[in-house]
């Protein structure tokens, strides 16, 4: 069975973030999906690959930024939806409720919209990461309303359970001329 793996590392030393970066691919084959500067100042690092991987690479970003880090997430088996989620917008052509988590961290982001995802029924279509909304991040889902509630119940117990949640709210009827504003980047 092939599982996705997960991991996050945030630093608030970009210096530090750059080079756990450089020691975690030098330990172990992973693939990096963001490795960037965030809101306010500090960097984040979202890897996948093998389990073995994942986890030398973070157990070795951990300890290069120890002093540093300001969260961290190890999730070997995140729910299919999220990685192409991550800073991208997932096309599709259903317009049906819509649910936003909104956080004050990225981590709790990626938890939110995986326990969301993990509650099934619903898509997630973009978790947008603290880049230009000073450190916060937002989940966007979309489905019927019933499953949307649920999902919405799961993801936010995540934010909430570390007091990173921020805003949620659920659009039961969107109008069709807001679906250009909520569907672009």
């Amino acid at each position: 069975m092939n599982y996705i793996v997960l991991g996050v590392l945030e630093y608030s030393s970009i210096a530090i973030g750059i080079k756990a970066l450089d020691e975690m691919v030098k330990i172990a084959p992973i693939k990096i999906i963001e490795a960037r500067t965030i809101c306010p100042g500090k960097y984040i690092i979202i890897f996948t690959g093998d389990v073995a991987s994942v986890e030398y690479s973070y157990k070795k970003g951990y300890e290069i930024g120890k002093n540093f880090i300001v969260d961290n997430l190890f999730l070997p088996m995140v729910h299919e939806d999220v990685i192409p989620a991550i800073s991208n917008i997932i096309k599709i052509d259903e317009w049906n409720s819509i649910g936003i988590i909104e956080t004050n961290s990225v981590i709790s982001s990626i938890e939110a919209a995986d326990a969301a995802a993990k509650t099934g029924g619903i898509k997630i279509i973009e978790i947008r990461l603290a880049i230009g909304f000073g450190g916060k991040s937002y989940v966007k889902l979309i489905g019927n309303l019933d499953e949307v509630q649920a999902a919405m119940e799961a993801g936010t117990l995540k934010a909430k359970a570390k007091n990173l949640l921020c805003m949620e709210t659920i659009i039961p009827k969107p109008h069709m001329e807001i679906k250009p504003f909520f569907m672009q980047i």
